[in-house]
């Protein structure tokens, strides 16, 4: 069990929160933000907000384990950037994987969000800082990368590779043995029957690439 300090006072800090309060044997013990963004009080779901700045001046980092489960804002680049400043502090990360999903040893780096009804088959490999919403299918013998989004009900077939950074929409679906290159943008409904390139947009089925790069995204 780890004492966890969660980053955030979001939605998904806050369902964070709820899945280790009642699906984890972890216990959160405070919240903490950049120091612009602490809340009235410092007080948020009635433990302590603390500045992210002096996090490890309380909660030293020999004794305290963070997660940062955070939204895919700037294709994931946001989160990887809090990802590391908390390395950089000296802290380890969790993970969470739902008691509801399906998973078979697959290596799971950290701080990875797993939610329920996810089926993760053998031999593949999940990245660091990976979110994998609910409901999605993630195939055989294949790599997703860190610092990667899937959202909810994505069929991911087997032997796929996901670059890091990358984002899949509401049920898309990736034929076998594909590489999705780094920062790809994959569309609500998509299906992809081609190797992406990297920090490209593709929708439609069969999907295409759109004109519009990735870093173009706005969450």
């Amino acid at each position: 069990m780890a004492s966890v300090i969660l980053f955030g006072i979001k939605d998904f800090s806050e369902l964070a929160y709820y899945y280790l309060e009642n699906d984890s044997p972890h216990k959160v013990v405070a919240f903490s933000v950049n120091r612009e963004f602490l809340p009235e009080g410092s007080v948020f779901r009635g433990l302590p907000v603390v500045a992210f700045e002096d996090v490890q001046e309380i909660y030293k980092p020999s004794e305290y384990q963070f997660f940062a489960p955070m939204s895919p804002k700037k294709m994931n680049r946001s989160r990887a950037d809090v990802y590391q400043a908390i390395k950089d502090k000296g802290y380890s990360l969790i993970s969470y994987v739902s008691s509801k999903a399906t998973v078979f040893d697959n290596k799971i780096g950290d701080n990875c969000f797993i939610l329920e009804d996810n089926t993760i088959q053998p031999f593949t490999i999940v990245g660091n800082n990976v979110v994998l919403w609910s409901g999605n299918h993630i195939g055989h013998h294949g790599v997703i990368h860190d610092h990667v989004t899937f959202t909810s009900h994505v069929v991911m077939s087997g032997h796929c590779d996901i670059g890091s950074f990358s984002f899949l929409g509401v049920n898309s679906t990736l034929r076998d043995g594909l590489k999705i290159a780094e920062g790809s943008f994959v569309a609500m409904a998509a299906a992809v029957v081609e190797n992406t390139e990297p920090w490209g947009v593709y929708k439609g089925s069969p999907a295409v690439k759109s004109n519009v790069p990735s870093t173009r995204i706005r969450f």
